[in-house]
């Protein structure tokens, strides 16, 4: 099975400008994230697919592959669709695409490993990764989404509110009550899945949350979640920074 990990980049971030590019511990950002990456042992090819000829300038000076893309996606996914073309119009094909968060430098290659091995399954259409929920500041925090999913771990349902209530308990109580469970960002797609939901229109619980993955849901897509243990610090805004010890 040929993977391929995608690491959408994108310089004009609202938030961060030129947030790829930052300097974490003496190297750009997006160097970081492809180190890890390149490390996954399931990954057959790792590219940087990017719309911004300064980003591209750095992960060609560093030995990175890297794909100048539109500037008009509006999604990581619809951008690594771009780059999956674009190496299928020069015969590379590969069965399963991973798109790969471009602002967690320290991301573990055990996860995107994780992520891969759930399409060892046939019926694997879609996958992600899922973590417990420990803290009652992320059960109720609206920016970390949350996931309720079945016994054949496939997603129910990506919410920004805790799913699911807990009837009749106090809240300060409900993870005494209940196992939560929060969205880690990386997603997984066999390669003809991701050309159809790339065609999707905008579904009305996407437009309610915000959240890509309930459009996918909303047509009839299985989406697949293997927990994991770990979770990366990811790079929203300049603040973030100060996570990272050493900065440079």
């Amino acid at each position: 099975m040929k993977i391929i990990g995608i690491i959408p980049a994108r310089y004009a971030s609202s938030r961060f400008p030129g947030k790829p590019l930052t300097i974490i511990q003496g190297k750009p950002m997006i160097h970081r994230v492809y180190e890890q990456a390149i490390q996954a042992k399931t990954l057959t090819d790792v590219f940087v697919a990017t719309d911004d000829e300064r980003i591209a300038k750095v992960v060609q000076a560093f030995g990175g592959n890297v794909i100048l893309t539109s500037n008009k996606h509006k999604s990581g996914t619809d951008r690594c669709y771009e780059v999956v073309e674009q190496l299928k119009s020069k015969d590379n094909n590969y069965d399963v695409v991973i798109n790969i968060q471009g602002d967690e430098p320290f991301i573990d290659p055990k996860q995107i490993e994780l992520v891969s091995e759930c399409f060892t399954d046939t019926r694997v259409e879609i996958a992600t990764l899922v973590k417990k929920i420990t803290k009652s500041q992320e059960l109720f925090n609206p920016n970390i989404n949350k996931v309720v999913f079945n016994q054949l771990k496939n997603a129910i349902y990506f919410s920004r509110h805790p799913i699911p209530y807990i009837q009749g308990v106090d809240q300060s109580k409900w993870l005494d009550k209940h196992t939560f469970y929060k969205h880690i960002g990386i997603y997984a797609y066999r390669a003809d899945i991701l050309k159809k939901i790339t065609s999707l229109k905008i579904s009305s619980l996407e437009k309610a949350e915000s959240l890509e993955q309930l459009r996918w849901l909303e047509h009839g897509y299985i989406i697949r979640v293997e927990e994991t243990g770990f979770e990366s610090i990811a790079v929203d805004i300049p603040d973030d920074l100060l996570k990272f010890s050493n900065n440079t």
